[in-house]
């Protein structure tokens, strides 16, 4: 008979495995995630993300990066996605690495593939809080690296929404979003900048002309 499917105990297993990692780094944290995503990949989508909403509870960074991970490489898990669980997902996010993290992984594929709608990344980009309005932006960068031409006015919305905010974790998203922009659509990031300069913050104009005229980023100036 199929054992059944304990969520607390796998998550708490996997906790333990996290804990007792003597090295950290991303790479050490995705060989542990990658046997836990072979030994899952048969269960029900459900079960995964139920055992990742459990992981992205207990708060750490490591702890989301698995849960995050689990379900972006478990392509029925990510498939039952919807906005609450989205949500549910990004609840307590606190630390750029945790944002970047949820935007890359889940809420911005969840938004390249009509799983979130631009209203409610519209609401992020407004939110009082900065992790939030730093998530709406790291998110348009999975339909920058799409490249299709349909997703520029949604980035550029959002880019437009964040131009005055002089947060620097946001102002350093805003600046990666538009790079990214630039890659695929250069003739748009230029034009955002041109009626919008007056708005960004210098390093934003410098990065993103940078990246536009030379295809690299330019380098932080010295304080």
């Amino acid at each position: 008979m199929k054992a059944q499917f304990d969520a607390p105990t796998l998550a708490k297993e996997i906790l333990g495995k996290l804990a007792a990692l003597t090295t950290g780094n991303t790479e050490t944290v995705r060989r542990l995630r990658r046997i836990y995503s072979l030994r899952l990949k048969r269960a029900p989508g459900a079960d995964v993300v139920d055992l990742a909403l459990l992981l992205a509870s207990h708060g750490d960074f490591r702890s989301r990066f698995v849960a995050y991970e689990l379900i972006k490489e478990h392509k029925e898990a990510f498939s039952i996605l919807t906005t609450p669980l989205i949500l549910e997902l990004g609840h307590g996010l606190d630390s750029w690495g945790k944002v970047d993290c949820y935007a890359c992984y889940i809420s911005g594929p969840a938004w390249r593939e009509g799983r979130l709608t631009a209203d409610v990344v519209r609401g992020w980009a407004q939110s009082p809080d900065r992790w939030w309005r730093r998530a709406a932006l790291v998110s348009t960068i999975a339909l920058s690296r799409l490249g299709q031409s349909h997703h520029v006015p949604a980035i550029i919305d959002i880019c437009r929404l964040e131009a005055p905010d002089r947060d620097p974790l946001v102002v350093k998203a805003l600046s990666w979003a538009l790079r990214e922009l630039a890659k695929s659509h250069p003739k748009d990031a230029q034009a955002f900048l041109a009626q919008h300069r007056a708005a960004l913050a210098s390093l934003i104009t410098r990065e993103v002309q940078c990246k536009i005229d030379t295809g690299i980023k330019a380098p932080r100036k010295r304080e």
